[in-house]
């Protein structure tokens, strides 16, 4: 039947249309499902479920920073002198115990020695770009945390390697820590432009501990390529300071390339290159009764001749003005120094 509608007669109602209208676009214009009874029980179901996460999240990130203040790339460092030391004072592979009890008791003793480094650099830390990260700069951990995590490891690893390998070993070790952590750190990193020969001595301690912990003495060997670790720990940092020498001038640390001239550096960085690779040349005549021969001393010949060689790039870029490059040397000096003792190692079991 034609004509006006008659008022109320529309079905659905106008007004009904009109709020359902409006109840889709806000439900278009929202995420996620409209909120009900139900889906309020299951989102409560789902915090604790949450919180466990950002708790392990947490957690996490905390234990991350406490691994950070042991500098575990330095530790790996250190740990690729000790085995060779270890394979060589006993002719051919150690007693796997004494092997895996010294690589964790000096692992911890390093993270030791680094903690108590962070703790009492973390005053300069801050004034430098390349160390405003550590976890004592940011806050991640106090400064009493990391002192008393800094004692825990001391204990612990003295005590590992006292109890599983020798008493000189663990000597060495609490030697080791308390050198780098309170003559280097706190007097000769501060007041000397030598603060990287003296600290050269903990730096190369592991070979000294991986030693002792087969012997329980030490010998001319040991000590040659203890010398050898030592010397060629000038050329590496050398190259480093001079790539951050801004940071060490900003921090008032006198590392040579801030108290000096870079030709300067790079003079003494290619004597300390020729003493490195002449000293590794003595193992041949010094330790030859513990299996040492050319297997060892052609390797060694041209390791040291390639590192000898890029020390002198580096001088010639120095003196030419242009871009310096000192990273490429420290790269090529950590190369040198892990395949120098896959030589040795070579050479003992052979």
């Amino acid at each position: 039947m034609g004509g006006v509608p008659i008022p109320g007669s529309e079905w659905p109602p106008r007004a009904f249309r009109l709020a359902c209208r409006g109840a889709l676009r806000t439900r278009s214009s929202t995420r996620g499902l409209p909120v009900t009874a139900l889906s309020e029980r299951s989102s409560s179901r789902r915090d604790p479920a949450r919180r466990s996460q950002s708790r392990s999240s947490t957690m996490r990130a905390r234990v991350l920073a406490y691994v950070a203040l042991t500098k575990p790339r330095i530790i790996e460092l250190l740990l690729v002198t000790t085995v060779p030391a270890m394979m060589l004072a006993d002719r051919g592979w150690p007693d796997w115990r004494v092997l895996i009890a010294t690589l964790v008791g000096g692992t911890l003793a390093a993270g030791a020695a680094n903690v108590f480094n962070c703790y009492f650099d973390r005053d300069i830390d801050r004034l430098m770009q390349r160390t405003q990260k550590r976890p004592l700069v940011t806050g991640e951990v106090t400064p009493r945390a990391a002192l008393i995590f800094g004692f825990v490891l001391t204990v612990v690893s003295i005590a590992l390697l006292a109890a599983t390998t020798t008493p000189l070993a663990a000597a060495l070790a609490a030697g080791a820590i308390f050198y780098y952590a309170v003559l280097y750190t706190m007097v000769f990193k501060r007041h000397t432009k030598r603060s990287t020969e003296w600290g050269g001595v903990p730096g190369a301690a592991p070979v000294l501990i991986g030693w002792a912990a087969v012997t329980g003495s030490l010998d001319w060997p040991a000590l040659l390529v203890f010398a050898v670790v030592w010397a060629w720990q000038m050329p590496h940092f050398w190259a480093l300071a001079l790539r951050f020498r801004d940071d060490y001038a900003r921090a008032d640390v006198p590392m040579l390339p801030v108290v000096t001239t870079a030709e300067s550096v790079g003079r003494q960085t290619v004597g300390w290159a020729w003493v490195t690779a002449a000293l590794s040349l003595l193992l041949w005549p010094v330790a030859s009764d513990y299996g040492i021969g050319l297997g060892y001393t052609i390797p060694a010949v041209l390791l040291g001749g390639w590192f000898v060689v890029e020390s002198h790039r580096l001088l010639r870029r120095i003196k030419a003005g242009g871009e310096t490059k000192p990273m490429q040397l420290f790269h090529v000096s950590i190369s040198y120094l892990a395949l120098l003792m896959v030589a040795i190692v070579v050479d003992a079991i052979v």
